[in-house]
């Protein structure tokens, strides 16, 4: 229950934080494609223990040799997954995406020796240092809900880039809600 309570104490500090920017916002999107949202559209359940069928029990652990798990690459797996999207102007991590950062954070709290960056990345709309600050500011809301569900800090780094590295060079909403995301990517991988 505490756990909890914090998770949602750090949830909602960060949505009282949200930009003002006068951009309209954009309309509400469609999960994207083979995202944990859409598996969990597919049959599974975005904020319970089972996404598109596949437990999250048996998480952690290494490899045979000390490596990473296996997990991190079976496309089955919920650890597979790896990107967090986000509403225009926003870095609240949306419930679709719960399922996903517990798993992961799971996976760091049993697997200490294990090291991510969080990669924050924004649409082309905005100057370049307002993007810059907002995917720092997306990188720094999966961390810090990472945390809360028992990664520790040494764990993770953050990382901005800001609209330098879209994943879709499209200008319309659906390219920018490719754009709008934040990578996990670990260490020795």
């Amino acid at each position: 229950m505490r756990k909890f309570l914090i998770a949602a104490f750090a949830v909602a500090f960060l949505a009282g934080c949200q930009s003002t920017e006068t951009q309209s916002p954009a309309p509400i999107e469609e999960p994207a494609p083979g995202s944990a949202a859409a598996g969990a559209a597919a049959g599974g359940t975005a904020g319970g223990a089972t996404t598109s069928g596949v437990t999250t029990s048996g998480i952690g652990g290494t490899a045979a040799g000390g490596g990473l798990s296996p997990a991190l690459k079976d496309p089955k797996n919920i650890l597979s997954k790896r990107t967090i999207y986000f509403d225009y102007d926003s870095f609240v991590v949306k419930d679709d995406y719960r399922a996903q950062v517990e798993a992961h954070a799971k996976y760091l709290q049993t697997t200490r020796a294990a090291n991510i960056t969080l990669q924050g990345h924004t649409d082309e709309r905005g100057s370049r240092e307002y993007n810059i600050a907002l995917g720092q500011k997306r990188a720094d809301a999966v961390k810090q809900l990472m945390r809360v569900l028992g990664a520790t800090e040494i764990q993770i780094e953050t990382v901005s880039f800001g609209k330098e590295k879209p994943k879709s060079d499209g200008h319309d909403e659906s390219a920018w809600a490719q754009n709008r995301r934040v990578e996990i990517i670990y260490v020795g991988e």
